[in-house]
């Protein structure tokens, strides 16, 4: 699922429609609102993709062993 989603934010991330569009919006052309909303829905999207555990998934790592920054250092480490 987040395959498709992140290639077509990648596929619109430059405002294809607007080409040619020079209307003023609140002082700014309507192609800098576009990317204004674009970047607001990418960083939403990410932040769905970070709470879903994929991010987690894709890197190797397990999403349910949770927090482990108190546990102390991983196998092999040096304690402070």
């Amino acid at each position: 699922m987040w395959i498709p989603t992140f290639a077509l934010l990648v596929a619109f991330a430059v405002p294809w429609p607007l080409w040619g569009v020079e209307r003023v919006v609140a002082g700014l052309p309507v192609w800098i609102w576009w990317h204004v909303a674009w970047l607001a829905l990418c960083a939403v999207l990410f932040s769905r993709f970070a709470r879903s555990g994929a991010w987690e998934r894709g890197m190797g790592l397990r999403p349910e062993a949770g927090d482990d920054r108190n546990a102390g250092p991983a196998a092999g480490g040096d304690r402070p």
